[in-house]
């Protein structure tokens, strides 16, 4: 099951120009969404693990993107 809606991603993609989105390619874009989302916070976790904390800190979140 999606952690994240599909109204708001089909809302961003005519946002993005789309004039009509199909349910398929909806549910595909939240698939991709929250599998980027998954790796952007396992590295974030494993940084703030690295740093001795527990919390996430927007400057993990940062540097995973940086990278």
């Amino acid at each position: 099951m999606a952690e994240i809606p599909v109204a708001p991603v089909v809302r961003i993609l005519k946002k993005a120009g789309a004039e009509r989105v199909s349910e398929g390619a909806a549910k595909l874009f939240v698939e991709e969404l929250e599998s980027i989302a998954m790796d952007i916070a396992k590295e974030a976790a494993e940084l703030s693990r690295h740093a001795g904390r527990k919390t996430v800190k927007v400057e993990d979140i940062k540097m995973v993107l940086k990278r």
